[in-house]
């Protein structure tokens, strides 16, 4: 009788394990199903679709038989995925699937030794970041940006190859002008070789300038855009600025010196050195505006000085228009500087240029 007994319990025992594995099967056959219906069921249906099968797993995984199987947690992390990517509007259930999906891609990493369930972990884990994305772009097209990089940063930290992600949340970053992270997101995509780097290099660079208020940093990101990109004339500008500033102007004509010599018909190199002559005199004006008028030789002198640097300046903004008759930018300091000089002759015809640049 013990024996029938024993007998008896042990198929009981084993119909019970098999019944747990069932609910596995039961997701496997769920999940084919979902799949197929999602190109045709309404969103409504494809949801309870999705939440029947997630349903099978939440039983599979409270057996002792089958929370040990890796599919079991495998296929949970892709129905819980799914539904977060479906339901990406609505933020607050999107989230809740997506740390059900986290915590079963953990538990699927660490049962699946033997890497049968690399695909179906894979597939969650992309997914999931797609889901992210659905829910940044959604935000900021709604303009509440400060939710948007939050899901944007997300996204990169799932999937921190993807350099268009990063871009996304640089831009993000800058509507509500947090700048650090605008620059830190812009110079990851830049580390991980995004192609248009250059233009990237230019927002980061006068932003941390201008913005952040940090020179250091900005002179350090310009050597290194320099660095990468020598002919771009916006950094040499820059750089022309920043040598100028330092009263280094030697340094800076220098550098634009060796340009032209290797690129003499380019306006913005012209433009560059004139700029190096013609800031000098401007950064005498103020001086001079200062002197009382009863200082006629200190003016004269100092007015003597502004003229020849202005007269250096010439010809390199004569040489940028002529090379790039839409370089009105020349024309502009020209005009400024033949009023200073009062030459009516020459002040007059760049001012017809400019008016007629202007209609055109």
């Amino acid at each position: 009788m013990k024996k029938v007994l024993l007998s008896m319990l042990l198929v009981g025992a084993a119909t019970y394990a098999n019944a747990q594995k069932g609910e596995v099967t039961k997701a496997k056959n769920a999940w084919a199903l979902a799949r197929l219906g999602s190109q045709t069921q309404t969103l409504d249906a494809t949801l309870k679709t999705l939440g029947e099968g997630l349903a099978t797993t939440d039983k599979a995984i409270a057996h002792e038989k089958s929370k040990g199987m890796p599919e079991a947690w495998s296929y949970r992390a892709l129905f819980a995925s799914r539904i977060s990517f479906i339901d990406s509007l609505n933020v607050t259930n999107a989230l809740a699937n997506d740390k059900i999906a986290e915590e079963a891609i953990v538990k699927a990493k660490e049962l699946d030794t033997k890497g049968e369930e690399k695909e179906n972990i894979q597939e969650a884990e992309v997914t999931l970041s797609n889901a992210a994305r659905n829910r940044a772009i959604f935000a900021y097209n709604k303009k509440d940006y400060k939710a948007a990089l939050e899901f944007f940063n997300q996204v990169t930290a799932k999937n921190p190859t993807d350099t268009s992600n990063f871009v996304n949340a640089g831009v993000t970053a800058k509507q509500i002008e947090n700048y650090p992270e605008m620059v830190k997101n812009f110079k990851q995509a830049i580390g991980l070789g995004y192609k248009e780097s250059e233009a990237l290099y230019s927002e980061i660079i006068s932003t941390t300038f201008e913005k952040v208020k940090d020179s250091v940093a900005g002179t350090a990101l310009l050597e290194e855009a320099i660095a990468k990109y020598p002919e771009n004339p916006y950094f040499v500008g820059m750089q022309t600025d920043l040598y100028i500033k330092q009263g280094n102007v030697a340094k800076s004509q220098e550098l634009l010196s060796k340009l032209i010599a290797k690129d003499g018909k380019n306006a913005s190199y012209q433009y560059a050195m004139g700029d190096t002559y013609y800031k000098q005199a401007l950064d005498l004006q103020p001086k001079r505006n200062a002197l009382d008028p009863k200082k006629k030789k200190e003016f004269d002198a100092i007015t003597a000085k502004m003229i020849g640097f202005i007269d250096q300046a010439l010809p390199y903004y004569k040489k940028a228009y002529e090379l790039d008759p839409k370089m009105t930018s020349a024309l502009e300091n020209l005009k400024i500087i033949y009023l200073f000089k009062d030459d009516k002759v020459n002040y007059e015809a760049t001012k017809k240029l400019l008016d007629a640049a202007a209609k055109s």
